[in-house]
């Protein structure tokens, strides 16, 4: 649990960190998607120290679903937005509502009660079935990014939302299904593509989400779309289980962890220039 927790703090803190540099590099004038902004904000320290982070956060991920429940892993995951929020007040000065206060404590006290909670990882190595069903996600993931992209308003960045958490609950399911990372082993197993496509069409529809639609009704597809599916799978064909008698406190904490997350979902891209502002008029 330990390790899904720092991958928390680390994909919170560079989603933070990104978009300061983001912020730095823009020229401030002119709109639309500027293809040099890229470029420009790699020359931004803060931006390559959240890359470094980002891999950081992947790393421990990837230890997190090898020794805990993949449910606990994606509960703690879906936390990386209690910990932009709680950055971002600090760092870009954006001022939390009670409201959102309390989201963070929800998911701190959902967190802590699925580490009561929760058992090992499951025993079970999965079938190929499951392997091939993974590769069939991920493909049908791209899919729903193109007929997503054709839809209207919210309906389309929810879509694309939840296509992206889609993406990433393959890329969780798939590392706990490759046993063998050995070249050969890898190359000949399904998963290893499922996770290789899924993971990419999911940045693909978050990046499209987030530039096409509300930032809050995308985030809130993904946060569903990698937790809800990738538990199940974990419990019905992996093994994943709690301690004996705290099945009733893992599902609480699960729910509740998942339900915080949801109320800070306007932190699902760290807020800029602009967003701070907005917040301040608002407020």
């Amino acid at each position: 649990m330990i390790c899904a927790l720092g991958s928390a703090i680390c994909f919170g803190t560079a989603s933070v960190l990104q978009a300061m540099a983001a912020r730095a590099a823009e020229p401030g004038t002119g709109s639309g998607v500027d293809p040099a902004l890229l470029m420009r904000a790699l020359r931004q320290w803060r931006y390559l120290v959240g890359l470094g982070l980002d891999g950081l956060g992947f790393v421990l991920q990837i230890v997190a679903l090898r020794s805990i429940p993949i449910y606990a892993v994606g509960a703690a995951l879906a936390a990386s937005l209690a910990v932009t929020a709680v950055v971002a007040a600090r760092l870009l000065r954006v001022r939390l509502t009670g409201a959102e206060w309390g989201a963070v404590g929800t998911v701190c006290a959902g967190l802590a009660m699925l580490g009561l909670a929760s058992g090992a990882e499951g025993d079970r190595s999965g079938s190929d079935a499951l392997r091939f069903a993974m590769l069939g996600v991920a493909a049908g993931v791209l899919l729903l990014g193109g007929v997503a992209g054709r839809l209207p308003g919210r309906g389309r960045a929810l879509a694309l939302g939840l296509g992206a958490g889609f993406g990433f609950g393959v890329v969780e399911v798939s590392v706990r299904l490759i046993d063998d990372v050995s070249p050969g082993e890898l190359l000949t197993n399904p998963a290893t593509y499922a996770l290789l496509v899924g993971g990419g069409a999911a940045f693909l529809l978050l990046t499209s989400a987030l530039q096409r639609g509300s930032v809050t009704v995308a985030t809130a597809g993904m946060v569903v779309g990698e937790t809800v599916g990738p538990a199940v799978v974990g419990v019905v064909w992996l093994g994943d289980r709690t301690r004996p008698g705290f099945e009733w406190l893992a599902v609480l904490g699960f729910a509740v962890a998942v339900a915080g997350a949801l109320a800070l979902a306007r932190f699902g891209e760290a807020p800029v220039a602009e967003d701070v502002e907005s917040v301040r008029v608002a407020e």
